[in-house]
Order: C-alpha cells, then structure tokens, then sequence
C-alpha cells in the first residue's frame, strides 16, 4: 500500500479532467497535523499556468476526485492547496491487508556495485560508507522484488601489487599476516617515490601480472586470499550481505581489456597523447578549457581503472544482463564515473535504456570537522573501530542494566554498538560529510539506533508483561484516538518511503520514517493505555503494538542493523 501514489494517481486524474490536460498532483506528507496527513500542492502551480483560478481548480478537483472511502476529508487550504485527511476505516483495513511491504509492479535486475576495498590492506574507516550504504540498498531493492546482483568490484591489480612483489623479491620478507603486507606495502611505496629503478621494476611487474606471468600470478594469488579473508571477516562483523562469491575484482576482466581497447578504436574513439591510448570527448573540459582525457592504456602498455570499469559495464549489460546499475563509491569519482558512463555509452557497451548510475558520498570527519582520524594521525582500521563500539556500548549497557547475565549484557552491547555505528552513517544524507561522535551515535535520544532499539525492546515488553500470545489477537484496529489515527498512518508509509529510497538510493529516507514511526508510537504509548485498557480497545491496540514491533523490526533489518528483545 503506497498511500502517496494511491492519492496521487486519485488526484492528477481529478486535476486532469478538469484543465483538459495531465498536470502532476504533487502529493507529499502533512507538514503539520493541523493540515492533515497529506497535501497536494500541484493544483496551484497547474491553474497558474493555464490562467485559472487556483481555489476555482481545487474546489472542481475536490468535487471530482474519487477518493470516497479514502479519504475522510478533502479540504482547500490558502491559494489551492489540498489537505487530505485519511478515513479511519480505510486505514483499519489497510493495515489488516496489506503486506507491509509489497513488490514492485515492475521488477528490475540491479547490480549494485559496493564496498570494493584496495587489497593487501587491512579495511579502514573510509570503506564504511560504501559498504553499510550499498549493503542497505541492496536489501531494500530486493525487498520491493528486484533481482539485486551484488558486486564487489575489489582492486585488486596495479601498481601497488608490483611495488610489493617487487620489494619482497629483493628484501626476502615474508609474512601470512596482512597487517605486515601492509607493512611490506608501505616500504616499498617509499622505495617506489626514491628509486627510479625500482619504480620501473614494480611497472614490469604489474605488466607480467597483466600478461598472466604465472609466478608472479601464484605470489599475488597468496596476497589477495589473504585479503580476502580479512574483508570478510569484517563483512561478518557488521553484519552485511556480502559474500566471497559478489566478489568480482578487477582482475576478473583483465582477459577483456584488450578488446575493450580494440572495440574503442574500432568505434573511432581512441587517439594517441603522449605515448597513452585516451578518449577524448568534447564535454569533459579542465578549468583552462582544453578536453579532459580518459585515459585507457598507458604508454607501458599498462592499463588503468578506466578500462576495467569500461569492461565492467560491458560485462553488466551482456552477461548479467542489468536494467540499472548502482555505484556507491567516494564523490572525489564523480568525474571518473561520469567519463567512464559517456564513454560506455558512445562506445555501445552499455544497452539501450540501461541505467548507468553514480551515487557519491561525502567523508567521515573527526568532532574536529578533519578527516576521522587517530590520535596519532593515522588512518581508523575498521575492526578497531568496531572493537571500540561493542565496548562503549557495553559500558553503557552494564551502567542501565547491571542486573543483566554478562553473555547477555555483551551479545546486547554488540548489537547497539554495531548498531549505532551504521545508523550514524546511513541516516545521514550520504551526499553530505557527517562527523563521527561518540556520544552523539550512542546516545538513547534523537534519531540514533539506541533510541529505535529502545523503542522497539519497549514493545516486545509490553507483550511480556502483559504475557499476550500475539498469534491469538484477533479483531479490528479500532482508531478513536488521534494517536492511534497517527500511528496508523505512519505505519502505512513504509512502502512509499521504500520506493523513495530504491529510486534515490537515499537510505537516511528510511531512518527518518524508522525515528518519525518510533515518535509516534511514544506518543500512543504515553496517550493510549494498553495493557489496562479492555476488550476490543486493548485487542486493537496490542495489534497497533505489533505491527509497529514488525515495522520497527523490518526497516532495521533493511538498515542491516539486528533488534534486541530487551535492553
């Protein structure tokens, strides 16, 4: 049940049958209770257009609209906007059934392309949002019915693999540790920028690597599992859906690159400049004017992110067959994605009405407004990170409830802490920087993962208390009270507000319903008696009680945070 488009389509037919011709509704969430629980404010701005009375319009819209059993009132408000208010019958029904999630009339193939780490690292704060941010959105997307194919589009070829087979060849080090590769790594990197030399050695090696030296091959294999297991382990712990096998590296298409370069040419795309292969078009222009290169094929006959993203896209649209494809990576790529997509596009790799998409996001700051660092200035390893979270949370854990077992107070401070760590992120606008605190992510009020768990675990103990079998309730929703009529709605906002968060790829739409629904039932809580309340009233508001437990518990998991029955 989408109540937006269901008013909408209600109401653009209205609109269009009296001004003769298709105007949007433009239907959106009351800004104040006063004004219902939805607007419509298309009508204006339509008869403004034609030369039409705005309230002339409204009252023959009004008049028109077949919302009879929706809709308790209708009403014209200022210049021509509409305020509708939802009938309550229509809102017991609803909720009686309607899934609280429905699949989309016209499901798609997603790739959703995330996390994708540099290996021969250990995972740091800057893979988080990638990571929790496209994780979200692919379960909300599978969610609504749409094949979701997970990509994990790690980076695991290039110079750096040459720096380090390179430096182990002359130093003999060796380890099965990756925070000691890193080690190896960052040795050689300083050896790369002092030594010519040995800088052109790390390019013959990644050269062989690319041409397949098969033990050059074996030695990087070892690297990229040892990896690997790290990145999962870490996936484990913050509870993704990424497995080994989204796993789809860089190397993957390493067998394609060389026709990727011939189909380019091929197309009249590639020119020469400076010894590199590049595409040149006309709309990427530098500051000074001159046409900014995509760059394809190194002089060395090396190849770059470009081609493989390139054969990335190709693979997508042939292979996995994609109607849209998501990119979650940093918005310092914003260019690179958009000359790769052009490309692709002029190229033909991608299909017809195949949709090529970027979806940047701004960078974690420290309470300083700095990048989120250490102490020490160093880059936050992401398990640490984690570590640091169950901790604190389990302090606080421990200071509410000290009564708590020990396995239970841990298992509990793992899931808020884990918890409160992706909420933090995700209910942010990804587009924006956000700055990390501590205290601000842990804290029990405000729209933080504490607060909604709270909320939920409130439930779940009414249910205890009241020592309710919720598979035996029975009845109708009963909507007397004004809180329960607000709750009832808010309920029923979950599919539009997951449609909106598939189309945007804006999980924080989803943690600002998951808050606003939170608020809402503390409001009926405080207002709406329950358990002392009697016969069909308590039967009615224990099954508002459980659909806001089931609601609280689904937009959760779809955030890939877990709920805790008691805290």
């Amino acid at each position: 049940m989408n109540l937006k488009r269901l008013l909408n389509d209600r109401i653009a037919a209205a609109l269009e049958a009296s001004l003769g011709e298709a105007a949007p509704a433009v239907v959106q969430s009351a800004a104040r209770p006063e004004f219902g629980d939805y607007q419509a404010n298309g009508v204006m701005g339509a008869a403004k257009r034609l030369k039409r009375n705005p309230r002339e319009v409204a009252a023959d819209v009004v008049a028109r609209a077949d919302l009879a059993g929706i809709a308790a009132r209708c009403e014209i408000a200022g210049p021509g906007f509409l305020n509708v208010t939802l009938d309550d019958g229509f809102l017991a029904t609803s909720l009686a059934t309607s899934a609280p999630v429905e699949a989309a009339p016209e499901p798609e193939t997603v790739v959703v392309d995330y996390s994708c780490p540099n290996l021969a690292k250990e995972m740091h704060v800057g893979h988080l949002r990638s990571t929790i941010i496209g994780d979200a959105m692919a379960r909300v997307l599978e969610a609504l019915g749409h094949t979701v194919i997970r990509q994990n589009h790690v980076g695991d070829w290039g110079t750096q693999f040459g720096m380090l087979l390179t430096f182990l060849d002359e130093t003999g080090a060796d380890s099965e540790l990756l925070s000691d590769l890193e080690t190896f790594y960052r040795e050689a990197k300083k050896r790369f920028d002092a030594d010519v030399d040995f800088a052109d050695r790390s390019r013959r090696a990644v050269v062989g690597l690319q041409r397949g030296d098969p033990e050059i091959r074996r030695r990087w294999q070892r690297f990229i599992d040892i990896s690997l297991s790290h990145c999962q382990e870490i996936y484990d712990r913050l509870g993704t859906t990424l497995r080994p096998e989204h796993v789809m590296a860089e190397s993957a298409y390493n067998d394609d690159l060389d026709a990727v370069i011939a189909d380019l040419d091929a197309a009249g795309l590639l020119e020469e400049s400076q010894g590199a292969r590049c595409v040149f078009l006309d709309e990427f222009k530098g500051k000074d004017g001159e046409t900014l290169p995509l760059i394809v094929q190194k002089s060395d006959g090396g190849y770059l992110y470009a081609t493989t993203d390139l054969a990335a896209v190709r693979y997508r649209a042939r292979r996995l067959e994609a109607d849209r494809v998501m990119y979650f990576t940093d918005a310092r790529q914003a260019l690179h994605f958009r000359q790769v997509f052009a490309v692709a596009g002029r190229a033909g790799f991608a299909r017809d009405g195949m949709s090529l998409e970027h979806h940047p996001f701004g960078a974690m700051l420290g309470t300083d407004g700095k990048p989120f660092k250490t102490r020490a200035g160093e880059v936050v390893k992401l398990i640490q990170l984690l570590d640091e979270a169950e901790e604190r949370a389990l302090a606080e854990v421990t200071r509410r409830n000290p009564e708590l077992p020990e396995a239970e107070r841990r298992e509990i401070a793992r899931v808020i802490g884990i918890g409160a760590v992706k909420y933090a992120d995700l209910s942010k606008n990804r587009t924006s920087d956000y700055v990390f605190d501590w205290d601000q992510m842990l804290s029990f009020d405000g729209n933080t993962a504490p607060y909604l768990l709270y909320a939920y675990s409130r439930i779940r103990s009414v249910f205890r208390r009241g020592e309710v079998d919720e598979d035996a309730l029975t009845g109708d929703v009963l909507l007397a009270a004004p809180e329960e009529h607000t709750l009832a709605v808010t309920l029923l906002r979950l599919q539009e507000t997951l449609e909106s968060v598939a189309a945007d790829g804006f999980p924080h739409l989803l943690c600002g319903y998951l808050y606003e629904l939170a608020v809402q039932f503390m409001r009926f809580y405080e207002a709406c008696p329950i358990l002392t309340a009697e016969g069909d009233v308590r039967a009615s508001r224990l099954l508002l009680c459980r659909r806001t437990a089931e609601t609280l518990k689904t937009g959760l998991n779809l955030l890939g945070i877990e709920t805790v029955e008691r805290m």
